[in-house]
């Protein structure tokens, strides 16, 4: 493998860097995918897939048919001024294990041509080369997709940029029949439950919280309602934790060097969007390596995460100001058609051309009135 030339090599093997590697070798480049973990690979997240996710994830040519996932058909708000609940305009969306997922996309990228080298170090990145288990590897692009701590982006000089929020995240399995036709999303003090089913008889509990927790279990009780339905479930699997960053960079290429993922830049995971993002950038990634531009990816990149940035930095208000929280809940409660037209934003069904500033002055004016 070391003494062949490759077109791009992906370091970092999560579904945002096998994203990478199936649309650049779907369209015929030679692609290698370098991580010093053995798959699959997990990570705590929600593990919920919207039906954009569910879209850009076909066009990588992946179909979840005949999985063992849980299915939804909108998200359901829960907080002590109510609850809201809203279906997806564009399909339902489906819960899956992230392992589950980390497999199959590893197995697209095999059955393209990917070269998988799993357990693999990767030591430097310079213009055009690559040092990889103490050898020298030559390519023509490089793609930076090992995460929030991405050691590529620091090695290209890409950190400038703004960290806005970091946030602690938890996730346990639990072994329940799911109960709802919805993710469900409880609201507490500075913190967040996620409840998404991610097979027929298994539901994903994911916490966010900008402080540290005690235990999984202290701050579930924090939440009465779902507290009572969990507390005597049994656990599938162990709690497992990450951080969340909502970051913006200056640049997300030099030279030959692109990052990817979380690499590039993250939005807060209470938007539900971040294997969304992963898929579009990798699409827009894919025509830019082809075309042999990478400005192409520049610009792409900065209209997807758009939208996702905007979204989760106001709905991260409601995490911070529990005036804003309470407002919120109660006019999505008193006006359900509000949070759906919003909810349609979110998964791109309705632009925010279509909102419209009727719609924008409507959300106001229904804050301040609740």
């Amino acid at each position: 493998m070391m003494n062949r030339s490759l077109d791009v090599i992906v370091i970092g093997g999560g579904p945002a860097g096998l994203a990478a590697a199936i649309s650049a070798a779907g369209l015929g480049l030679r692609v290698a995918v370098a991580d010093c973990a053995q798959p699959p690979i997990d990570k705590a997240c929600g593990e919920g897939l919207m039906p954009d996710s569910l879209g850009a994830l076909a066009e990588l040519g992946i179909s979840l048919d005949g999985c063992d996932t849980g299915w939804f058909r909108g998200i359901r708000f829960i907080g002590r001024e109510g609850a809201v609940e809203a279906d997806f305009t564009c399909g339902a969306g489906l819960g899956i294990r992230r392992t589950l997922l980390h497999g199959l996309m590893a197995e697209r990228a095999a059955s393209l041509g990917v070269r998988l080298l799993w357990g693999t170090r990767v030591s430097n990145v310079k213009k055009g080369q690559v040092e990889v288990n103490g050898e020298t590897l030559h390519c023509r692009w490089i793609v930076g997709a090992d995460g929030q701590n991405s050691q590529v982006r620091t090695w290209a000089g890409l950190t400038s940029g703004r960290d806005y929020e970091r946030r602690i995240g938890l996730r346990q399995h639990f072994q329940i029949q799911p109960w709802s036709e919805f993710v469900e999303i409880y609201w507490g003090e500075n913190r967040q439950a996620y409840v998404t089913p991610v097979g027929s008889q298994e539901i994903c509990v994911a916490l966010i919280s900008r402080h540290r927790f005690q235990s999984f279990e202290a701050s579930l009780a924090h939440f009465p309602e779902l507290w009572a339905r969990l507390e005597s479930v049994p656990r599938s699997t162990p709690v497992k934790g990450a951080m969340t960053i909502t970051r913006r960079l200056s640049s997300v290429i030099r030279d030959n060097i692109v990052l990817i993922g979380e690499a590039s830049g993250s939005a807060d995971a209470i938007t539900g969007e971040g294997l969304a993002i992963s898929f579009r950038q990798a699409s827009a990634l894919g025509q830019a390596l082809a075309a042999g531009d990478l400005s192409l990816y520049a610009a792409a990149h900065r209209d997807i995460a758009g939208l996702p940035h905007l979204l989760g930095r106001s709905m991260l208000l409601m995490d911070k100001h529990s005036w804003v929280r309470s407002r919120a809940l109660r006019a999505f409660a008193r006006r359900p058609s509000l949070f759906a037209r919003l909810l349609a934003v979110h998964v791109g069904a309705l632009s925010w051309k279509g909102f419209g500033i009727s719609g924008i002055l409507n959300l106001g004016w229904r804050l301040l009135t609740a």
